[in-house]
């Protein structure tokens, strides 16, 4: 299993390197100048070259890539073109408003997932199997968004009993776990667990129908077994493909969801790539879509040790 450990992480490395590559140059082939958000119209072509010189923007591509990577090996981020702050404490900062709304989502969704799909894998072809597999394929087909405005309009417009948007009262951004923060939390977590809710309650709802169809749940209740005793064994059965599938939903989650929070003005990182992009902000963007992508990089590496303590079968392939 250390071997194993050993391999994958390994294998992390040149994921890591391809990844940070793809990352600078999406943002450097992209159109626009760079420079747009900090200089005057009417700036002089002096002044244009002494700010291109500033941020290294008048090297090379591969000389800017190396120099970006090897400052980023070290935590540093380069400065914010709009803020003039450093991108290292801003993405952070994001980040974990970011991580307070995914595990919160993700509670929520995996917990409600898990229990439809299971369900309805269970009870296949009833009415119950109908219903909740109804109700996955809303929560997949529902544009997140959308449902994000309508749950604002209902909950906060007309019935006034949640926030619409912040993380905080008065629009902070500083987390702090009592009533009144949490308050700001209800309505984009829902929204945000909606699709992973569905997506799992269908893949759960598969794996349980398709295992329970097999010969050797037959040969257990054949042998006497109880019930409680089958399902223990289809859950282990289920397990690893119900993680794989979880953990890709908690990645995305991660990643944040520039839509939602953009509609509920949720101080993570998703709201901060907005404004990069709209603002032109190379350091602020590299910085932020490298971080997400080092987190999903990383999970996956721990969804792939999980799924293969679960089954060792998967080590051995």
């Amino acid at each position: 299993m250390l071997s194993f450990i050993l391999r994958r992480v390994l294998y992390t490395v040149p994921i890591m390197l391809g990844v940070s590559l793809v990352c600078f140059a999406l943002v450097h082939i992209s159109p626009g100048d760079p420079l747009v958000s900090i200089l005057p119209p009417d700036a002089s072509v002096e002044l244009q070259q002494q700010m291109m010189a500033i941020y290294g923007f008048d090297r090379s591509y591969p000389e800017q890539f190396l120099r970006w990577l090897g400052l980023a090996l070290q935590g540093d981020l380069g400065n914010s073109i709009a803020t003039g702050r450093p991108v290292a404490s801003e993405v952070f900062n994001a980040v974990g408003n970011t991580l307070i709304l995914a595990v919160t989502a993700t509670i929520i969704g995996f917990s409600l997932g898990g229990l439809f799909g299971f369900v309805a894998g269970y009870f296949r072809d009833s009415w119950i199997d109908k219903l909740a597999t109804a109700i996955s394929v809303v929560g997949v087909s529902v544009p997140h968004y959308w449902l994000g405005m309508v749950m604002v309009i209902i909950f906060s417009v007309e019935l006034r009993w949640l926030p619409a948007t912040g993380a905080g009262p008065g629009g902070s951004s500083q987390w702090v776990w009592d009533w009144e923060h949490m308050q700001y939390l209800i309505l984009p977590a829902i929204t945000m667990s909606v699709i992973p809710m569905g997506i799992v309650a269908r893949t759960v709802r598969a794996l349980v129908a398709d295992i329970l169809q097999q010969e050797f749940v037959s040969g257990l209740r054949a042998k006497g077994l109880l019930d409680r005793g089958v399902l223990a064994h289809v859950i282990k059965n289920a397990a690893p493909t119900a993680l794989a599938v979880m953990g890709l939903q908690l990645g995305y989650l991660l990643g944040g969801s520039i839509l939602i929070e953009t509609v509920f003005s949720w101080p993570g990182t998703g709201f901060l790539l907005g404004q990069a992009i709209f603002q032109r902000d190379l350091p602020l963007l590299q910085g932020t879509i490298l971080v997400l992508a080092m987190f999903f990089v990383i999970l996956n590496l721990l969804v792939d040790v999980a799924q293969t303590s679960l089954d060792p079968r998967l080590q051995r392939g």
